[in-house]
Parts: structure tokens; sequence; C-alpha cells
């Protein structure tokens, strides 16, 4: 399974995580008691509730770089256009704006 940690003006808010069965993302608790905490995007509102989805959520597969860019970094780290999550965790480690994504220890599915 695939981990990242996500991060909100960079503040550890929660983990996304990809499985066999699709993708979860998660807030973690210390981050929704922080006072002017912010949702990840209008999509992910603050919760406790784990969000779950068939493919990549559509906030974090829109930091995917595209056009020629996904093509360099395609070609750098030998990843496939398919692999999302790989090409999330690769290319947006350092993104505009307020979020930002960190890959985490992969663990074994369970």
């Amino acid at each position: 399974m695939k981990r990242a940690e996500v991060l909100v003006h960079d503040r550890p808010a929660g983990t996304l995580t990809e499985s066999d069965s699709g993708y979860n993302f998660c807030y973690h608790a210390d981050y929704l008691q922080t006072a002017g905490a912010e949702p990840v995007s209008l999509t992910l509102p603050l919760s406790d509730h784990v969000y779950s989805s068939d493919v990549l959520f559509p906030f974090f597969d829109g930091l995917i770089p595209e056009g020629w860019l996904l093509e360099v970094a395609q070609k750098t780290w030998k990843l496939d256009r398919r692999d999302r999550m790989g090409l999330l965790l690769v290319t947006c480690r350092d993104c505009i704006g307020a979020v930002s994504i960190i890959a985490g220890e992969e663990v074994d599915d369970e």
C-alpha cells in the first residue's frame, strides 16, 4: 500500500493511501483540533470521516503535472503514466499553493 502525508501550509493535515481496493484520505485528529485548520479542498471538507474512492481524488489528481512536464517526470523517474499515486508522490512534494505531498513508507496490505 502506498502512503502519502498531506501537508497544508507545511503542517501535517492528513494521510492519503492507495491499496488494491482504491484510495482513502483522512485528516489527522490533531489537525482537526488546530485553530484555523483549513480543508485540503472544498471536495474534502474538514471531518473525522475517512474519504474513500475507487480512483485518485480529483483534487490530488489535479496536482499532477501535464504535458511536457509530465513526460519529463515519466522519463526521469521511469514512471507509468497510469500510476497516478506514484506520479503524485514524486512530483508534488513542492507544489504551488498551500498543499504539499510527502511520500510515506509503504506498508503491506492486510
